[in-house]
């Protein structure tokens, strides 16, 4: 694999890592199964790019991108708290509406950003080739956000959202507005996803209405990566783990696509990210039953 494609799979590895932080949120922290990320993925891409292509600053237009996903979000724990509806139902039904939300944004099936200026473009210093500049800055926006996160789940309101997933009925026993942590995770975990959309749409040169398909897997793939990689309990670790999970995933996804005696091609993409994620499924499984075995034969 070269050195170019080597970096587009980091690059494309971090921006993914913001995915596997939203996923975190609403998966593991909340213990919520959100769909809803295959729909704020584009929306975020969508909205960063309309605005662009329309003569907005770039800056302004991503934390437009950030306010839609945080909606998106918001409506889904809007429907399950307030309405009661299922949570696995109501981000199918809110990833659905975005569809059609999508394309009104957008106009068309895609926006180009071609010869647009992007949050690259404007922040690179050009001192090195855009391909390795990009990932960097990609780097340093991740990174800003893993530390917000560490930082916001050690306080009250988020060790509120964390007992809120654990247990919800201890936590309303403590005084906890559970629905309220609700919104707000949900809320906070499609932000990040349609952070991660603006980004990708600005790095991809466009924004196009099939971009958040799988979304939701590549997420979760991640996060199981992660976990099986480095398992941790402290949430620190956590957040390193399934950006470590986001980047191992992508560069291995590079690598199957990159290896010519394989024989795979592009359209061979979703086998592999199922291969790969059985594999990350099984491999925890295989190493409990290891050390049962270990633990019998001592």
């Amino acid at each position: 694999m070269s050195l170019f494609s080597l970096l587009g799979a980091l690059e494309i590895g971090l921006i993914f890592g913001l995915v596997a932080l939203g996923v975190l949120i609403s998966f593991r922290v909340l213990r919520f199964p959100d769909l809803t990320v295959d729909g704020s993925f584009p929306l975020g891409g969508a909205v960063a790019a309309t605005m662009i292509s329309a003569g907005f600053d770039p800056f302004l237009s991503t934390g437009a991108a950030i306010a839609a996903g945080a909606c998106a979000g918001l409506l889904t724990g809007w429907l399950n708290v307030k309405l009661k509806i299922m949570d696995l139902l109501a981000s199918i039904l809110m990833m659905i509406a975005l569809y059609s939300v999508n394309l009104r944004i957008m106009g068309r099936p895609n926006v180009p950003l071609i010869m647009e200026p992007t949050v690259f473009s404007l922040t690179l210093p050009g001192w090195l080739p855009d391909y390795m500049e990009r990932p960097l800055l990609v780097l340093v926006v991740v990174i800003v956000a893993k530390l917000l996160l560490d930082w916001f789940f050690a306080t009250r309101q988020g060790l509120a959202m964390r007992a809120t997933g654990s247990n919800p009925r201890m936590a309303r026993a403590q005084g906890v507005a559970t629905g309220r942590s609700v919104l707000g995770g949900m809320a906070l975990s499609n932000a990040l996803v349609a952070l991660a959309g603006a980004l990708f749409a600005q790095t991809q040169g466009g924004a196009d209405i099939s971009m958040g398909i799988g979304t939701i897997v590549i997420g979760l793939a991640a996060v199981i990566v992660g976990e099986s990689i480095m398992p941790a309990r402290r949430f620190f670790f956590i957040t390193l783990a399934v950006i470590v999970g986001a980047l191992v995933y992508r560069l291995f996804i590079a690598l199957a696509l990159n290896s010519n005696f394989i024989g795979l091609q592009a359209q061979d993409l979703n086998l592999v990210t199922a291969v790969l994620v059985t594999i990350a499924l099984v491999i925890p499984m295989l190493k409990k039953r290891w050390l049962r075995g270990k633990r019998r034969v001592e």
